[in-house]
């Protein structure tokens, strides 16, 4: 928050007829009650670029399009595409909820004084309507799977603390079903066989297209299995 800036701003309006179209709100982006708006343009401060991308996906009614200066790493990770060094758990969340592409990088060079960092501007649409995804379900898997993205899938569900953890978030969804808990059920060959049936065991994450991770969510939750 910059409030000497919002000063500067009202001043340069005051008396002209923009001021009447300008209402100034100073706070956390992130935190504040957000009025309607049809476009969001922002530079954005770097370090709140991951909670300012989700807060707008998040924000209803849905805004029409966004265009935001980033980093350029995390802008490129944005954009990123499976298969390439870049795509992450970041690159899919992202890219479930919206269309994002790439406009233009902007050099360091254009910034008084300059920053040790080169940036990148995107334009970011929300799809309307949004997928019938639960975020956390869909986050929850992410965080698994590209955990270890170059490894094979089966062997990052392997990893401590995994199988305890979907077992936990079992039994907690059969209970809220009114499912019998068998006790002899053996969560490891649980998640196995839905690794196996549905052909994800040997995939690599790095490699999972959005469709991918979309039908290994289902397989899971088919068995009664969350991630949230």
């Amino acid at each position: 928050m910059d409030p000497r800036m919002a000063a500067e701003l009202t001043k340069r309006v005051q008396g002209k007829p923009e001021q009447r179209k300008l209402d100034i709100i100073i706070g956390d982006f992130v935190k504040a009650d957000l009025p309607y708006f049809d476009v969001c343009i922002s530079n954005t401060p770097y370090q709140i670029s991951s909670p300012l991308v989700f807060r707008l996906l998040s924000h209803r009614p849905i805004f029409r399009v966004a265009i935001l200066m980033f980093q350029r790493e995390f802008a490129m990770r944005l954009v990123a595409q499976p298969g390439t060094e870049l795509w992450s758990r970041l690159s899919a969340n992202v890219q479930l909820y919206s269309k994002v592409d790439l406009v233009m990088h902007v050099g360091k060079n254009n910034f008084r004084p300059a920053p040790q960092v080169e940036s990148s501007v995107v334009r970011l649409v929300p799809l309307d309507p949004p997928p019938p995804i639960k975020f956390e379900e869909f986050d929850g898997l992410g965080r698994i799977i590209f955990s270890r993205r170059n490894k094979m899938v089966h062997a990052t569900f392997m990893a401590k603390g995994v199988i305890e953890m979907l077992e936990q978030n079992w039994r907690t969804w059969c209970s809220t079903q009114n499912k019998m808990i068998d006790d002899d059920t053996n969560m490891k060959t649980k998640v196995e066989e839905v690794l196996s049936s549905s052909g994800y065991s040997e995939q690599r994450a790095a490699k999972m297209t959005l469709d991918d991770l979309l039908k290994l969510l289902s397989a899971f939750h088919d068995e009664g299995i969350h991630f949230a």
